[in-house]
């Protein structure tokens, strides 16, 4: 791999010293620099790190990508957008994408966030982009979701893109057919905050320590695989923003949306939907994965476990 030259080093450490002392105008300044020498900055607690820039205009985090939005170079909204985070395999960005292409409505936008171009991703995203323009965009940013963390992924798609309908995609999850219709009809039900298509109970009878899949109709919570939200509703009631991994984090969520009075829809196998090796499970180092999955379950229970009054109404 091609190191960076000395000038370039040097204007990092010039960097490094002017955020030390508060000089963030020229911080920026020197980043600026930086990425036009054909390099990224990566900021992380164990310091800064420099990476060859990709061919397209690339954020150094979400928060120039906020900033950017409360700039007013946010999109227009339109009526619904589906939101995909891209964080590797780009063999299931193009499937994915290429499925909502062939299904979905075409007055409905897709958006794309690249996190750190993993193994080639935000290539795939920029392709995909690329040949439907009018339909597909791509916002590359150069920090990972392991580094931003899927709450904060969540909300920034949500905070930057006023369309008041956001549907998400997990890339593993792939459209046979319009699967975005019938969840856009669910959330035309008065009071209705989210659709999706698989949905769980909390077992009461358990304690709230686990869940199990409800059959189509109102549910306690939906899973993240396919799901749409009113957008006023999901900044009323955000993703919690400790939430680092997206397991449990649905159900936390969906939770925090039914305890503000939404209610919540599956739609079951009703939806032309297939899925496919979800690789944001199977794939994850086990060790993260199941780590942050306890963590956020616990803090679930620390928020609701309890509150029956806020579950669907049971029969007796």
């Amino acid at each position: 791999m091609t190191e960076p030259a000395a000038a370039v080093l040097a204007l990092l450490r010039a960097r490094q010293q002017a955020r030390a002392e508060g000089d963030f105008a020229t911080a920026d300044a020197l980043r600026d620099e930086i990425r036009t020498a054909g390099w990224l900055i990566i900021d992380s607690p164990t310091g800064p790190s420099l990476h060859p820039a990709p061919a397209w205009p690339t954020y150094p985090g979400l928060a120039e990508v906020l900033a950017a939005a409360r700039a007013n170079h946010h999109r227009p909204a339109v009526g619904v957008v589906v939101d995909i985070i891209v964080d590797g395999w780009p063999a299931d960005i193009t499937d994915c994408v290429t499925a909502l292409l062939a299904h979905a409505p075409a007055d409905i936008r897709i958006h794309l966030l690249d996190l750190g171009d993993v193994d080639g991703a935000g290539a795939a995203a920029a392709d995909c982009a690329a040949g439907h323009p009018d339909r597909v965009v791509v916002t590359h940013v150069a920090t990972t979701l392991r580094q931003v963390g899927w709450s904060a992924a969540i909300m920034t798609m949500l905070t930057c893109d006023e369309t008041p309908r956001h549907v998400l995609i997990e890339p593993s999850t792939i459209l046979t057919g319009d699967a975005l219709t019938p969840l856009v009809d669910a959330l035309d039900d008065p009071g209705v905050a989210a659709a999706g298509w698989r949905g769980v109970m909390v077992d009461r009878a358990d304690n709230w320590r686990s869940v199990h899949e409800a059959p189509p109709g109102e549910v306690d919570a939906l899973l993240g695989y396919l799901l749409i939200v009113d957008r006023q509703a999901a900044l009323t009631s955000p993703v919690h923003p400790a939430a680092q991994f997206y397991r449990n984090a649905d159900l936390e969520w969906s939770l925090a949306l039914r305890a503000a009075g939404g209610r919540l829809i599956a739609l079951g196998d009703a939806l032309p939907v297939r899925q496919g090796r979800h690789r944001g499970y199977h794939d994850t180092d086990p060790a993260y994965r199941d780590a942050q999955s306890r963590r956020t379950y616990d803090r679930l229970l620390r928020r609701f476990r309890g509150r029956d009054e806020i579950l669907v109404p049971r029969a007796g």
